[in-house]
């Protein structure tokens, strides 16, 4: 995320002078780098659509914004959809969702069980009633790709990268002074961003404001199939587990209860869910994944917003200068193009040009408004 603001800040007004701090540049436990990276345009809020409609635009067309002389970026997108699975409980939810994303020319189709049987023979349907699948704008990518990418070319149009941790913020009445690294640097600033991810509230703290973001673990499971399903989208189980391709392997998720939220959360993964909780679920739904194996796992942060699972964008009343670019809650891989150029509008313009964010703000915090994103995962 901060790499996408700092190549828009660059292409936007290329006389600024813009720093970006790295708490670690190996990116060993970013989560960018952690991510399953997919994109989706199955959401139940206008704007997360809109992000990501800008998203996919922006990623099939990687190559002509993030070339750097004749290095172009291989990102390997795949555009293999989206399939959200629904139980009868949940069949309103569904039909609610799709009403909003054909609103939003989302192409996006809903089958019911007959239909996902026929289209999809080796799902077990018995208990559905209901699928979404998106049929064109949606898949994966490798987000590690994008991440360097986005580096590099802003590296490339000027931007200057240093390593170091955030340790204090320096306030002058409303507005941030310096920032203070953790080796004793002392950076002037004129506009910071706080890009910080998982660690995005200890950042705020600093500057005496309460952000509702909260590092949850992710454990990955890759696995094998003897008798792969396919062809085979994402599939969202109604449980909410997911799972999807990935090369000659599957990977997949369990569903978010099973998941934990702490900021002293390590990145160890939880073996245990996946013979307890990811495999008989997965052989629920199906029958050729009761024999896989079980190949490598790996585990990453989300940055939580508790507060509605959405986005918080822009600056707080308290400190006029520090915008926040946070909290995606498992979804900023794909909206990164979009926040970038839209934060990155806010500080050069004092508005957006190009898509509405507004209903980010962080306003909506403090007007107690949460905006609801139902489809997370």
């Amino acid at each position: 995320m901060g790499s996408a603001i700092a190549f828009n800040l660059a292409s936007l007004d290329p006389t600024l002078s813009i720093l970006v701090v790295e708490r670690d540049p190996t990116y060993r436990e970013a989560s960018s780098a952690l991510s399953v990276s997919s994109i989706r345009q199955q959401f139940s809020t206008p704007v997360n659509i809109a992000m990501s409609r800008y998203g996919i635009s922006f990623f099939r067309d990687v190559a002509t914004h993030l070339s750097v002389g004749e290095l172009a970026p291989d990102i390997g997108l795949i555009e293999g959809g989206y399939l959200y699975l629904a139980s009868p409980s949940g069949e309103a939810v569904l039909r609610g969702n799709h009403s909003i994303q054909r609103q939003c020319d989302v192409d996006v189709a809903l089958m019911d069980a007959t239909t996902l049987k026929s289209r999809f023979p080796w799902l077990s349907t018995d208990d559905l009633a209901l699928g979404s699948l998106g049929l064109t704008g949606e898949g994966w990518f490798d987000g590690y790709s994008v991440l360097q990418a986005f580096r590099r070319k802003a590296i490339a149009l000027g931007v200057e990268y240093v390593t170091g941790e955030v340790a204090d913020v320096d306030l002058i009445r409303d507005r941030v002074n310096a920032i203070v690294l953790a080796d004793g640097t002392t950076i002037s600033c004129g506009k910071v961003v706080n890009a910080a991810g998982p660690q995005a509230r200890r950042i705020a703290t600093m500057a005496s404001i309460e952000l509702p973001v909260f590092p949850e673990k992710h454990s990955v499971f890759v696995f094998d199939c003897k008798d792969p399903p396919a062809p085979c989208p994402l599939v969202i189980d109604p449980s909410g587990l997911y799972f999807r391709p990935e090369g000659r392997y599957f990977i997949a998720g369990p569903p978010r209860q099973s998941r934990g939220s702490s900021d002293n959360a390590n990145l160890d993964v939880d073996y245990e869910l996946f013979d307890d909780v990811v495999w008989p679920t997965l052989a629920a739904r199906v029958p050729a994944f009761e024999t896989i194996k079980r190949i490598s796992a790996w585990a990453g942060y989300y940055e939580m917003n508790t507060f509605d699972h959405n986005a918080i964008l822009g600056t707080a009343p308290e400190v006029s200068n520090l915008y926040f670019a946070n909290g995606f809650s498992g979804h900023g891989m794909q909206q990164a193009p979009a926040a970038g150029l839209g934060v990155a509008e806010l500080i050069v313009f004092g508005e957006y040009r190009t898509l509405d964010l507004r209903a980010l703000s962080y306003d909506r915090l403090v007007r107690h408004e949460p905006l609801h994103e139902i489809n997370i995962i």
